[in-house]
């Protein structure tokens, strides 16, 4: 396994992926690869729409990567799909 080595967060990034923390098994398995693997690398508009994203509830973010609903904002569903694009071919 290679190990690629992620930049230092910035205060607002750490306070970003505190929040990324849901405890929802379902939701942690898309965002804490994501936080851990691609987050601190995304450009800033990613890493903008990654913060909007986590002021949903988990009820709703459930729902968008489970394709039950969609957000509003375009920007985030299509991270959402990114993210989940991105996860289940890691699994492959």
């Amino acid at each position: 396994m290679t190990t690629t080595t992620q930049p230092e967060p910035t205060n607002e990034q750490r306070r970003v992926i505190y929040q990324a923390r849901r405890g929802l098994k379902e939701l942690d398995f898309y965002i804490d690869l994501y936080v851990k693997e691609l987050y601190l690398t995304a450009d800033p508009a990613e890493q903008e729409s990654f913060a909007q994203m986590l002021t949903h509830e988990d009820p709703d973010l459930l729902d968008y990567f489970t394709n039950q609903n969609r957000p509003d904002d375009e920007s985030i569903w299509a991270l959402v799909n990114k993210i989940k694009t991105w996860r289940h071919t890691k699994d492959i």
